[in-house]
């Protein structure tokens, strides 16, 4: 025994991995296949100076382990691999360097960019076949012993079911840097994340969910530090069960449980952003922090043949090897850690398709979404996946399996081009605004797994997608060669900001317009934080490494006359959508069930209020025409909607269908402020660039009168859900409808990497 320490460890258990206390002591366990030998390192409480080092003493099914008796919550510890350093095989051993247990729980300390970090002698003219014997210790971070005891005994989760899910995505930084009633301290943290007023914002807005991007522990690139700048979206995770310590406002992990606990009460839930596609250690020439100097060959997916080098499929360098069970097992606890430590509720998975990659290629059916499936934890939670990735083919929106969401960038694009006036875009946006059963009506998944979006933290902010046609990148450093080219924008008069009134007018409306598409489509809606106040980044649409007000919110602009109107307008379609079943039916539409008598769940009509005929779906000239929706109401009565969509450049008067209801207009992106009236006949003129929601209640049996107009949304609970068909017709547009617009149009503008 030395300074109150054993000179070696007991055997301890090769589960639970990573660092383990019982009471008594402390259990460590990490996986290596190919190493030789694991050291603990103990390091004293500040994580600067190593105090003593063991060898852990077992090795069970490729688990090395030991138990140290007296080690408690807060002991500060790193590790050391000893095995093979021979990159041509995919071994890159080096001792030398102090790596992060993969379960760490909680960090302690920051990266300091130091060519120390490299398992190679950077400027060698070996390159990576070289190796440093450097010590790495003094930049690197250290894993500390935590406690995950918390009380979740009284939290109620709110279990929104997916039809009434409106997600929020948010950065959590960005969202209170700028908050200046926080204390300086808190800000930028999850202290903020629970602030009375940002939960009164988003109760304000109706959404139901906020959406964090990654917070997992980052080491942001190189290349980056050495311009000043910082991974800011945080896609470059180096540690799965560790927060950001940047992101506490103190060093206990309880702030995030507390923030959690906060909105659960407030009927908020929490997602998150999850990277488990690659890892911060970049390709052959990336740090050795963890996974790679532990057992490279194992981790990462390397290049059959010659395994120096390792398979991108993520456009980040490297790949974590899913297909290998040690692997899976780590990315499923770190999931399953979250839910049960944190409470989190639901995930988005970026770059999802990599995650279901085989030896063969991208399957629904993969190792990944099985263990996904089944988990008892895990499946009963959101799962939401990034369709995509840079790999072989990369594009699979709509093959996932059931039980998961996918971004739909097929809406997102869609939309963008309709409001933007392009020919030929009638049938698609049709499609979209049903659920794009054309994609998901399959294996009986529902619209819900459409993720509907416009706009998203990797593209233009609505605002600068009505203000930039192109985007605007120089303060990346990259010469604006970074980010997507094709964004389907407009600037409707003049690049970026105007003192025109026509343009600010056109503007604001086709944003309008763009937001309530959006709402009254079915699937699942997603904003953009501060779409709704009217946030711009000046044109960039790659903001990744913007750690600044570029990207920041801007809370003045929700109490300026533009913000105010913009948010009480998201908060009126959001609440449309709340009070009307109909526009968030867990069944897709074929226009093949009659509701009424000459009226079906879905009918499509052109302007004049006539149907749609095969010729005229497949007219690229026509930018304007209605979709009908009827079915049962909050109170189970039956109501009918009509939508009027004009992406025309004038204003078009529209006959409304089935004349002999009495209609009620209950949006009009034309005149947001403008409160519910009754449209006195069968007739309105919608404005250029708007769309027009109108709502009709037929009359209930017996009593006289052909209709009843809606006045305002309905208030009562719900008393039937709304009933669809299961069977599939070859086209959820009506027969005649242009065919889907190939999938792998913006192929390659989707799979662009969350750098």
């Amino acid at each position: 025994m030395a300074n109150g320490l054993p000179e070696r460890l007991l055997p301890g258990a090769p589960y639970p991995l990573g660092a383990t206390w019982d009471g008594l002591g402390t259990n460590f366990a990490v996986f290596s296949a190919h190493a030789w030998r694991i050291e603990l390192c103990l390091f004293d409480p500040t994580g600067r100076k190593e105090r003593t080092r063991y060898t852990l003493p077992e090795c069970t099914d490729e688990v090395w382990h030991g138990y140290l008796p007296g080690a408690h919550p807060g002991t500060v510890y790193g590790l050391r691999a000893h095995g093979p350093y021979q990159p041509h095989l995919g071994h890159r051993f080096n001792p030398h360097k102090l790596l992060l247990d993969p379960y760490a729980k909680r960090l302690i300390g920051q990266f300091r960019w130091s060519d120390t970090l490299f398992g190679y002698r950077v400027h060698s003219n070996r390159a990576d076949l070289s190796l440093d014997r450097r010590d790495s210790a003094p930049a690197m971070p250290k894993a500390v012993i935590s406690h995950d005891a918390f009380d979740w005994s009284h939290d109620v989760r709110p279990n929104t079911p997916w039809d009434k899910t409106v997600i929020y995505e948010t950065h959590l930084r960005g969202v209170s840097m700028l908050r200046h009633e926080l204390r300086s301290h808190t800000r930028g943290t999850f202290a903020a994340l629970a602030a009375p007023r940002f939960i009164e914002h988003l109760h304000k807005l109706g959404v139901t969910a906020v959406e964090l991007l990654p917070m997992q522990a980052l080491l942001s690139e190189r290349f980056l530090f050495e311009r000043g700048l910082r991974n800011y979206w945080g896609y470059n995770p180096a540690a799965y069960f560790a927060p950001e310590p940047s992101y506490l406002s103190g060093h206990d992990p309880d702030e995030i449980r507390i923030a959690v606990r906060q909105l659960h009460a407030a009927g908020i839930e929490v997602l998150l952003d999850v990277v488990y596609n690659h890892t911060c250690e970049g390709g052959e020439g990336g740090p050795t922090v963890s996974w790679r100097g532990l057992d490279n060959a194992s981790y990462y997916r390397c290049v059959p043949g010659d395994e120096r080098y390792l398979i991108n499929d993520t456009g980040c360098g490297n790949t974590l090897n899913l297909t290998h069970p040690r692997v899976l097992q780590m990315v499923a606890d770190s999931l399953r850690y979250w839910v049960t430590s944190y409470g989190i509720d639901g995930f988005r998975f970026d770059l999802g398709v990599t995650l279901g990659r085989e030896a063969h290629g991208f399957d629904p059916a993969s190792g990944f979404f099985d263990v996904l499936r089944q988990d008892p934890v895990l499946s009963r939670v959101k799962l939401i996946t990034e369709p995509w990735d840079v790999g072989p083919g990369g594009y699979q929106l709509g093959h996932h399996p059931p039980g998961f969401a996918e971004w739909n960038d097929r809406f997102r694009d869609s939309v963008r081009r309709y409001w933007r006036g392009d020919p030929g875009q009638r049938a698609d946006l049709a499609a979209r605004l049903t659920g794009s059963a054309d994609l998901f009506d399959k294996r009986t998944r529902r619209p819900w797994a459409s993720l509907n979006f416009v706009t998203s933290h990797d593209g233009f902010t609505l605002a600068d997608l009505v203000a930039y046609e192109h985007k605007h990148n120089e303060a990346n450093g990259e010469d604006n060669r970074d980010g997507h080219n094709e964004n389907w924008s407009a600037n409707w008069g003049a690049e970026g900001p105007t003192d025109d009134p026509a343009i600010i007018d056109t503007r604001a409306r086709v944003a309008r317009s763009m937001l309530a598409t959006l709402f009254v489509a079915l699937g699942t809606p997603m904003l953009l934080a501060g779409d709704e106040t009217g946030r711009t980044q000046l044109g960039n649409n790659n903001a990744y490494c913007q750690d600044n007000e570029l990207s920041w919110l801007d809370w003045t602009l929700a109490a300026s006359p533009q913000g105010e109107a913009t948010t009480a307008f998201v908060a009126r379609a959001i609440a449309l959508r709340r009070d009307h079943p109909l526009l968030r039916q867990t069944h897709f539409l074929f226009g093949d069930r009659d509701v009424l008598p000459g009226v079906h769940d879905v009918d499509w009509f052109d302007e004049h209020g006539a149907p749609l005929s095969p010729e005229a779906w497949q007219d690229p000239e026509a930018r304007a025409f209605a979709m009908r929706r009827a079915g049962p109401g909050l109170d189970g009565e039956i109501e009918v909607l009509l939508m009027m969509l004009n992406a025309s450049a004038h204003t078009v008067t529209f006959t409304a269908a089935a004349p002999h209801f009495a209609w009620s207009v209950l949006l009009d992106s034309a005149r947001p402020g403008e409160p519910p009236y009754a449209l006195p006949d069968t007739s309105l003129e919608v404005a250029a660039h708007a769309l027009v929601v109108l709502g009709a209640r037929p009359a209930r049996h017996g009593e006289p009168g052909a209709a009843q107009s809606i006045e305002a949304p309905a208030n009562e609970q719900e008393k039937s859900a709304p009933q669809g068909s299961d069977a599939p017709p070859p086209d959820p547009r009506q027969p005649g409808a242009a065919p889907a617009a190939d999938e792998d149009e913006d192929e390659d503008a989707s799979a662009d990497d969350d750098r």
